[in-house]
Formats: C-alpha cells, structure tokens, sequence
C-alpha cells in the first residue's frame, strides 16, 4: 500500500546491465517508487531500493547503505547474506528479512543469523518458488519463523508492520 512504513531493499541476484530495468519494471507494478540504491543512500519508508552492481550491498552505517568488493569469495553477488550480516551490525530498527526464490544457498546463513537475533523472518514456499533452493537451504537451517507461499507474504508483512491497507 502507498502508506507503507517501511524501507525494502532487495538485494537479487541480476546483472548490474539489467538492475535499472528490472527497478523500472518493478516501479511499473508497484505503488511505491522503486529505484536502484545509490552509495550513501539512507533507507527511507515507503522506498524500495533496489541493489544495482555485482558488488555487495550493504549498510555501511547505521543509517546508509554502500557497496563493497568483499568479501570476495561470495560466489553469489551481491550477496544476500552480505547485506543481512550488516543489517544486524548496524540496522537499530525493526526488521523483517524474507528470501524467496533463486539458486544456491545465499540468504539462508544471514536469514538464520536474522532469526536468532530475534528478528522475524520469512522463506518463500517450495509449491510457489521458481527455484528452491534458497528458501529451501533457509527452512533446512530452521532460519525462518514463517514459510508461506508468494501470494501471503505481502499481506503478512503488512500485518506485522502495521499498515492499514
């Protein structure tokens, strides 16, 4: 909804050639502005940040986001993981970490970390993932509290946020 009260960052895995029109794209489907992230940029409610370069997103402050080149052997890049691991160094606020669908392992180490700081955390379903392996290496580390499938993860993040849609 448009009163949405929080900042999403989305961190995919995506040529750096293909972010803008994928944040364009996703700009097109969403009530919010979509853009990609820009070093220095603050997260700001009702925002989606979009990770832009094969290169790490992350939070270089409690407050603004950058990017970084490490750590470098992160097959996966940028790295979802990268940029959980920083949000619990420096994010202060309210967190809600999801993962959904794509290849390989990325997120689920950070999602669980996530988890066990208490923070409440989501892992898109087998039945409605394109691929399951992320999710599915997420459920196997007991690193989500919630599984749900796509269609209801909009509508539980806007329950547990608050938003009156």
């Amino acid at each position: 909804p448009k009163d949405f009260r929080a900042a999403i960052v989305i961190i995919q895995h995506v040529d750096e050639h293909m972010a803008q029109g994928m944040a364009d794209w996703l700009a097109q489907q969403c009530v919010l502005p979509v853009r990609v992230a820009e070093e220095g940029d603050r997260p700001t409610r009702g925002v989606a940040l979009l990770a832009k370069t094969s290169d790490h997103l992350i939070f270089k402050a409690s407050d603004r986001l950058g990017y970084t080149a490490e750590p470098r052997d992160y097959v996966y890049r940028p790295s979802v993981d990268a940029f959980f691991q920083s949000v619990i160094r420096w994010w202060e606020g309210d967190v809600v970490g999801v993962l959904l669908t794509g290849m390989g392992r990325d997120g689920a180490l950070g999602l669980k970390a996530l988890r066990d700081q208490g923070r409440y955390t989501i892992a898109q379903d087998q039945d409605s993932s394109a691929v399951y392996g992320m999710p599915k290496a997420a459920a196997a580390l007991g690193a989500a509290v919630d599984i749900l499938p796509i269609q209801r993860i909009a509508a539980r993040l806007i329950s547990t946020l608050g938003v009156r849609v």
